[in-house]
Formats: structure tokens, sequence, C-alpha cells
């Protein structure tokens, strides 16, 4: 398997250098792509997304198959373990089922990190039965937020996410402005006040929530991985519906979004209607201070749609800005910076804040520690179908507007 995934790896490399070769040949004769050429372009982008989709199916893949081959190993080096002596996932998971199944008699359940099972930090990946994973202890709650991660680019993109037990408002400290430099003072001179200047952010604990309804027959049909299930279609919705509001969220009654929040970088040429240029991308990774741009955290945000257009700039060298991850499961680069998408980002627009670049880190995503699901047998009594209900609550806003993150923004003449 690992084979193919370096062929798959070689044959994304080839086609990226044809890609590189179309645009090489228009400049070359200094003018646009043909429409045919423009076709075939969009084909190879295509390409080049297709394949990373692949890989990365093929590398969880590979990663299920050695977690089922390990559990496989455990059982059959050791006899089963008395019910107080079980972990704590194999526990979190029978818990889990037996209030999906309505074994437990209870209605409600609150999924999140805790004392009863340590985070799991494995590769997660979308199971299947058929790939052995009823023979893996899950974690259910680092399954669901892995998935939430996936819908999310701004999750994705390493926020400092603050966890509470409660959804009380918290008072979070927020720098406006950075101290001054300091000046030389004479003998017995008086120094100059010098601070940083403060506010504050609230951080609320907004409420998102969806119905899921599956058979008594699939709840009940052992062979069906239904905590995977759940865990995907749950995580997908909430991220989905949280990520969107860490994007594009004003505030008023919901997230306030990292590209609500960012500060002006870059304002494109008048000469180009929204579409950014090599130079705007470089301008734009200089705008952000060097504190920023060395933090982990530190990258770019955009839509797939606007990488499309990113991976046809050249800098003043000749080369091309956006560069193809090296191996599997890295991020592909800008500038040598990572690239997060998301599709709440707004398109190449005249006017549009189309990019973002800087430390992610700090934008602060609270969460309430549980994602609170409730089951209800009665809600759906003449279809025979048990719905679950998935609530989760949470806030996100910018902790520091000196300029940590910053957006390029489209003009034209």
């Amino acid at each position: 398997m690992s084979e193919f995934i370096k062929r798959l790896q070689e044959r994304r490399a080839n086609v990226w250098e044809q890609a590189k070769e179309l645009l090489d040949a228009a400049e070359a004769e200094k003018r646009e792509l043909t429409a045919e050429e423009e076709q075939t372009y969009q084909r190879l982008n295509a390409d080049l997304d297709a394949i990373d989709a692949r890989a990365k199916d093929l590398a969880a893949a590979e990663q299920r198959n050695r977690d089922a081959d390990e559990a496989f190993r455990q059982l059959l080096e050791k006899e089963p373990a008395p019910e107080h002596q079980r972990s704590a996932a194999d526990q979190e998971t029978q818990r889990v089922r037996d209030w999906l199944t309505g074994a437990s008699g209870s209605r409600a359940l609150e999924i999140g990190p805790s004392q009863r099972m340590p985070l799991d930090q494995r590769t997660l990946s979308k199971l299947t039965a058929g790939a052995g994973a009823n023979t893996v202890p899950i974690s259910f709650y680092n399954q669901l937020v892995q998935h939430m991660i996936e819908t999310s680019g701004v999750l994705a993109a390493g926020p400092t996410v603050l966890r509470t037990a409660t959804g009380e408002q918290l008072q979070i400290p927020k720098t406006t402005a950075h101290s001054a430099s300091a000046g030389i003072v004479a003998e017995a001179g008086t120094l100059t006040p010098n601070e940083p200047t403060f506010g504050q952010v609230s951080l609320d604990a907004y409420k998102y929530g969806f119905l899921l309804q599956v058979s008594h027959e699939l709840a009940n049909d052992t062979g069906v991985d239904l905590l995977g299930y759940l865990a995907m279609q749950a995580g997908r919705a909430l991220g989905n519906g949280f990520g969107a509001h860490l994007v594009t969220g004003d505030g008023s009654s919901k997230p306030n979004g990292v590209l609500t929040t960012s500060t002006l970088g870059v304002t494109g040429a008048a000469s180009v209607a929204g579409a950014p240029s090599a130079d705007d991308l470089i301008d734009l990774f200089y705008s952000v201070i060097a504190p920023y741009r060395m933090s982990t955290s530190c990258g770019w945000m955009m839509r797939d749609a606007t990488i499309a257009t990113v991976r046809k700039l050249k800098d003043g060298n000749g080369q091309y800005v956006w560069q193809p991850a090296l191996t599997q499961g890295s991020p592909d680069t800008i500038l040598g910076k990572p690239v997060h998408t998301d599709p709440n980002m707004p398109a190449v627009a005249l006017g549009a804040k189309s990019i973002l670049f800087g430390d992610f880190s700090t934008y602060f995503v609270r969460e309430v520690e549980t994602v609170r699901f409730e089951r209800s047998d009665d809600y759906a009594f003449n279809t025979d179908l048990i719905t679950y209900r998935a609530i989760l609550r949470g806030d996100g806003d910018q902790v520091d507007t000196t300029g940590a993150v910053k957006h390029f923004i489209g003009n034209a003449a």
C-alpha cells in the first residue's frame, strides 16, 4: 500500500510539473492562457485535488489496518479482562454504544475529554466495519472533533482553544497596541510612560445543534460502526455551522470571525479586478511582523478556488510562490508557510477579503467542554426511527488586534 502511495505522490508531482509547463509557456510568450490551455490547467488542478483526497484515504486505510492488527495481537495475547479491569477506552466505547441502542436507559449523553478517558492522539479516520472498525477502541469525542477540524479551516489552522466545563461568559484581555520603542533618558531625567494598550474580549457560549435520525435496525446491528457514522455526521454538521461563524461571524449574537477581526495588510493593484499578484502575497507576508511570522501557527487561509489562482503566481526570481507538499500528510505552502482552506472564505473579487495570513494562535476559540447528545424513541415513533440531537456551545474572537492576522483585499480601476 505504501508503495502505491509513493507512486501517487510521484503522479502528483508530475501533474504539477505539467501545470507549470502551461504557465511557463504562456509567460515566455507574454500572453494569457488560451481557452484550451485554461481548460487543461483547470483539469490539472482538479487532478491535484483528487490525488490529494485519494492519498488521504489510502493513508487512513493503512492506519486502520495497523490499528486492527494491533487490536488482534492484543486479543490473542491475553484473556478478556473483567469489567472492572477494562481500559478506559473500552469502557467509554461501551458506554456510548449502550446509549445509542437505548441499553443504558438514559436519554442524554455528554461527550468530552474527561477522567474517563485521556485524549487519544492516534490517527483518526472515517471507519468502516469492513476495515475492522469494531475491533479497535474508539475515542468518540476525538473522532467527532477530528471531523469538525476537517470541515473548518480555522480549527485546522491552530487557534488557541479554551475548553470550559460550564458556559458562563469569559472575559479575556485583548492587546490593542504594543509599547512604543524605548528612548535614551538623560541622567536624572524623567522616564516616559510606555504601556501597551489592552481591552477585553467577551467569549460567550452560543448554541449549535441539529437532529440526526437512524433506524432501529441500524442502531442494533452490531456489524455497523454506528459510533463512527454518528461521529462523522455530527462532526461535519457542527464543524460546518460553527466553522462558518469562526470565519465570517460579525460578533452579533454569534462568534466574531477571524476574517471580520483581521486588519488590512495589502490592497490589490487597481489594474486587476480583485486578483492577487505574487508581489501582493509577498507584501502581505511581510506586513505581519516577525514574531507572528515565526509562530508555528502562522499560515495562510483561502478557499479552494483562490488556490487555483495563486498556483499561477511567480516571484521576482521566476519561482512559483505556491509549493506542493513533499511528504504525505504535510500541507502545501506559500513562501514556506502552510496553506489552510475554508469554503467560507470569500472568492477573489473586487473588494473581497479573499486571503488571510498571520498567527492564528492569537484567535481564541471557546468550547464548553462537553458535546451534548440526546436520544428520543418517541419523536419519530410512526417511522421506527431513533432521533439523536447534538448540541455544541462555543464562541470565538481575536484577542490580539495589533496586526497578528491580516487580509488581502481586491481592488480594481
